[in-house]
């Protein structure tokens, strides 16, 4: 790992990222053609799709519970979360295991989307505040938005995103 903090350059050899210091990262994934990104310090693990044990009286968009190294953690999917229309899990789909702050305790849970994209370097003041359009995605989930390479990235807040009632329940479940 080379570090030139004098110059603000950082770079992370081993996994082939360059970082700018300042900047935060972001792994972004695609639903639906559209491009979405978690802080990359959230992400403890992706994995490809495969079986959940499914929880009754749960939302159709928690697919279940999966066994992950002896951690149960909760699997939601995405696309339906948002709305979206359900699509065949495939090659491409993958579960990125995500770690979230619930009632000031850390805990792993999955999100299933449709494939990841990239890492991108955004420094925050380029995150643009979310217009509250009241659709799908509700703003209070949205971290910001940001535009790489000429495209509009939406930056989620996994948080509030998988904090929500719903979830809030089957976590009070699994403890």
């Amino acid at each position: 790992m080379t570090s030139l903090i004098q110059d603000k350059e950082v770079e992370e050899s081993d996994l082939g990222i360059s970082m700018t210091v300042g900047e935060d990262q972001y792994l972004t994934f695609i639903l639906q053609d559209e491009e979405y990104g978690v802080d990359i310090l959230r992400v403890q693990e992706i994995k490809g799709w495969s079986k959940t044990t499914p929880i009754p009286n749960t939302a159709e968009y928690i697919k279940g519970v999966m066994n992950l190294r002896g951690s149960i953690i909760p699997i939601i999917d995405l696309r339906e979360r948002f709305g979206l229309e359900p699509l065949e899990y495939g090659p491409m789909t993958v579960v990125i295991v995500i770690s979230v702050i619930f009632e000031e305790k850390e805990r792993l849970m999955g999100i299933v989307v449709d494939s990841v994209s990239d890492v991108y370097n955004i420094p925050p003041e380029e995150l643009k505040p979310a217009p509250n359009l009241g659709g799908r995605l509700r703003s209070e989930y949205i971290k910001g938005l940001a535009s790489v390479n000429e495209k509009l990235m939406i930056l989620i807040d996994v948080d509030a995103l998988l904090n929500s009632e719903e979830l809030s329940l089957v976590n009070n479940g699994l403890k």
